[in-house]
């Protein structure tokens, strides 16, 4: 399945391309993409990262179809309000399906990271309460208050206020909810309720709609064999990387090993560098910043099964290449640490693009 596309208009151009495909098993064809104006050969990196790059573009809450969780701005969740911000938006949600299914029919990974309840609602299990505590833990220490005490003197009704784009809307939990109050003996219905509101009720169209897509590629018998953590890992890969891990499951080519000066000084770069550095030289040299579901062992190349692999290249004066669809950083032989060091976050910081052999 080939995809010519401009890294500027990604979004766009992935979209009219996967959504003018009418049967979509052409989607389970081997990926081939090609950007504007860059010499780069596919044999997998370029496929690598063009999922990486367009995760950002799909997921991003400026396009309104998803937004971040109450806890944090790093955890996804879909926007109840999307349709308010694209009349396509459902479209664009079997579209975003489509394009998962496709990373886990082509074992890639898509860079992002979902609510715990989105996981669930994937595979069409029961949301708990206990499911809200890491998505708005606020919300979830008030119904846990009521689970435990008698709710009849907060004057609850079976309605919940909804902001929309600044506007409070009050919406009825059931019919005439307004009129009945919550109370010792009704609260758990409450509750049920309130969760089912939270997670499902509101994004119910959207989460059928990107359903829809990702079963065209994946069907639901084969993705119910996972639980919800499972499932998590098989699209998004771990989120921390084990350097312990990846170091080793390292292959070295040349005159490189495990003790050779220069390997010492790159693990000792690699451990001082801050998470989001390591995440960045991963991305560098593999084109995704995930690591696969059982760590470094699983790493995938063009041609299958890929070590991480160091090779010794070049001079002191150039900085350090990667090829990734070999998950292969070619390392000058450099005179000091500090040396390797500053050339090392040179070439992370400075590389997007490929050239030559990638």
């Amino acid at each position: 399945f080939e995809m010519k596309l401009n890294r500027n208009s990604i979004l766009e151009d992935s979209y009219r391309t996967i959504m003018a495909c009418k049967k979509a098993d052409n989607l389970k064809a081997k990926l081939w993409i090609d950007f504007e104006g860059e010499k780069g050969l596919d044999y997998g990196g370029v496929a690598r990262e063009w999922f990486y790059l367009l995760s950002h573009e799909m997921f991003n809450p400026y396009y309104g179809l998803f937004e971040y969780s109450a806890n944090d701005n790093y955890t996804l969740q879909i926007n109840p309000n999307s349709g308010l911000c694209n009349e396509e938006h459902l479209s664009y949600f079997k579209f975003i399906g489509r394009v998962a299914g496709m990373a886990v029919y082509h074992g890639k990974l898509l860079d992002a990271f979902f609510i715990r309840p989105f996981y669930k609602m994937m595979l069409k299990k029961h949301i708990t309460l206990k499911d809200m505590e890491s998505v708005d833990s606020e919300y979830y220490n008030s119904l846990v208050w009521i689970t435990e005490n008698d709710p009849e003197d907060l004057d609850l009704r079976f309605c919940v206020e909804e902001d929309q784009f600044g506007q409070t809307v009050t919406k009825d939990l059931k019919p005439n909810g307004e009129d009945i109050l919550v109370t010792n003996s009704n609260k758990k219905e409450y509750i049920d309720l309130v969760i089912k509101w939270r997670f499902s009720s509101r994004v119910q169209e959207q989460m059928k709609a990107l359903m829809d897509g990702f079963n065209e590629l994946v069907q639901q018998d084969l993705l119910s064999i996972f639980d919800e953590r499972e499932v998590e890992l098989l699209m998004c890969g771990l989120g921390d990387i084990d350097v312990n891990d990846w170091r080793k499951h390292t292959a070295y080519r040349g005159d490189y090993s495990d003790k050779h000066p220069i390997i010492q000084w790159f693990w000792k770069a690699v451990i001082l560098m801050d998470p989001e550095t390591r995440v960045r030289l991963l991305q560098f040299v593999t084109g995704t910043s995930r690591v696969p579901m059982n760590g470094f062992a699983e790493l995938w190349g063009s041609n299958g099964p890929q070590k991480f692999t160091i090779e010794k290249w070049g001079n002191p004066d150039q900085l350090p290449r990667a090829h990734t669809c070999f998950n292969r950083v070619d390392l000058p032989p450099y005179r000091s640490f500090q040396e390797l060091w500053d050339k090392l976050k040179i070439a992370i910081e400075n590389t997007e693009g490929f050239e030559g052999v990638d």
